[in-house]
């Protein structure tokens, strides 16, 4: 759901929630914010998750009204070769303790093929 961009005076964050429509494609809905102080790469990753769980509490009372399971996708690489891989586990833990599903990289297609294209 989320990613960031690193700008010489703080980061873009882009925070997308993807709605699929089984064999009916799908459609998503996108949200921006600015942070304008330098952050980590660790500390922009759990940014990038904590924005993508206050909007998926927002939804969960619609969501399981109608029976919708919902998961968080992170921009965070599992192959601990990429450098976002240092927030891996923190994400995990951060997004299960909540009780939503995860999801990273490669299979975090809504922050991979989605967000990516937005900051």
């Amino acid at each position: 759901m989320p990613d960031s961009q690193v700008r010489c005076d703080g980061a873009e964050f882009a925070t997308v929630i993807v709605f699929l429509r089984e064999k009916r494609g799908g459609f998503m809905y996108v949200s921006t914010d600015r942070i304008a102080r330098t952050l980590s790469l660790k500390e922009r990753m759990l940014t990038e998750v904590s924005m993508s769980i206050s909007i998926a509490y927002d939804l969960c009372n619609l969501l399981d009204r109608y029976n919708i399971d919902l998961e968080v996708h992170a921009d965070i690489n599992t192959n601990p070769q990429f450098e976002s891989n240092v927030a891996l586990k923190e994400a995990i833990g951060y997004i299960l303790g909540m009780g939503f599903a995860f999801k990273a990289k490669p299979d975090a297609f809504a922050s991979s093929s989605c967000a990516d294209k937005l900051v």
